[in-house]
């Protein structure tokens, strides 16, 4: 029974990652405007229902990947040594996340111009990204004792996040001058510094 659950679960995954990268190559070939949900459906080899089964528009399969990046990010901080502070472990996280996960490069700069210049992508992405700060923030928070200060969890998780979202878009604009990793460290440096 477990063997056969693994195996659906498995085909679903695939499934969900093939929908994602048609969405992700007719977008770059024709437009995020002019691709919709059937031409999508039609090139990963599914019906317009299988795809309403994963997805609830062109938009999050899109950003579908992203979605399981932000998931595997929050893994790695919880996975972390439990007596390591907190924005240590969120940046040992991001730089352990960077050294299992391919380099965003093509992708990442793909959706994030994509999101500047469409509303209904940035607004979904924006949605995922206060998704993927409140799971930091849990995860930040199970590393303190219940009497320190419970807003520190929120500003550190908001800190850091913020600090990547600056990255990338540094990186993007930098046109992938330097390694990702160097934009991030410089960013979480400045970050860390005392705003007083």
């Amino acid at each position: 029974m477990e063997s056969s659950v693994g195996l659906r679960e498995r085909k679903k995954e695939a499934t969900r990652q093939a929908v994602h990268e048609a969405t992700l190559r007719l977008t770059v070939e024709h437009g995020f405007d002019h691709v919709t949900v059937e031409a999508v459906a039609d090139a990963a080899g599914i019906s317009r229902r299988t795809f309403s089964n994963y997805f609830t528009g062109k938009e999050d399969a899109l950003l579908y990947g992203e979605e399981q990046q932000m998931r595997d990010l929050v893994r790695t901080v919880r996975e972390r040594p439990a007596d390591e502070p907190a924005w240590p472990a969120l940046r040992a996280a991001v730089a352990e996340f960077g050294k299992r996960v391919a380099p965003p490069e093509r992708e990442w700069a793909i959706r994030t111009r994509l999101a500047m210049r469409h509303p209904s992508l940035l607004a979904r992405q924006l949605a995922n990204h206060a998704t993927l700060e409140r799971d930091l923030a849990e995860a930040v928070a199970s590393r303190q004792s219940p009497a320190e200060n419970a807003v520190r969890p929120l500003v550190l998780a908001a800190a850091f996040l913020s600090s990547l979202r600056i990255a990338m878009r540094m990186w993007i604009e930098e046109d992938l001058a330097r390694e990702p990793s160097q934009v991030i460290g410089e960013i979480l440096d400045e970050m860390a510094r005392s705003f007083e």
